[in-house]
């Protein structure tokens, strides 16, 4: 029924970055955070986090032969309303999609698993 997605050399062992759902055309994320390939919390500036955040993303899509065209929402968990977080949130996002972006939301956490975490994303996409 469920099966499990996940990129090749993940830094989360024991966890699934995504998972589909056979029968139902769903694709379902983990959240997914802005680190490297070795799990390191980029800090180097709000949108280089977000950019690795979102190829963190491409690379699960990718590992169930999809892509930023399948997501039909994406969810964002935020620690703070920053406005340059949320202009990078915006200016990455829609470097990703060719149309108009799918339903999304911005959801203020009181934190996310890392202090140095700015933004954590999930998406749901449909399966062709």
């Amino acid at each position: 029924m469920l099966t499990a997605v996940n990129p090749p050399g993940s830094a989360w062992p024991g966890v699934s970055q995504g998972i589909i759902l056979r029968g139902s055309g769903v694709f379902v994320s983990t959240g997914h955070v802005g680190t490297d390939r070795d799990g390191e919390v980029i800090v180097s500036s709000p949108e280089d986090q977000v950019v690795a955040l979102f190829e963190n993303l491409t690379a699960t899509l990718a590992a169930a032969n999809l892509d930023f065209s399948h997501v039909a929402r994406m969810t964002c968990y935020v620690s703070n309303l920053d406005p340059e977080t949320l202009a990078a949130i915006r200016t990455v996002r829609a470097r990703y999609w060719s149309q108009e972006c799918p339903p999304s939301s911005v959801i203020v956490q009181a934190a996310l698993y890392d202090p140095r975490l700015l933004v954590e994303a999930e998406v749901l996409a449909v399966v062709p």
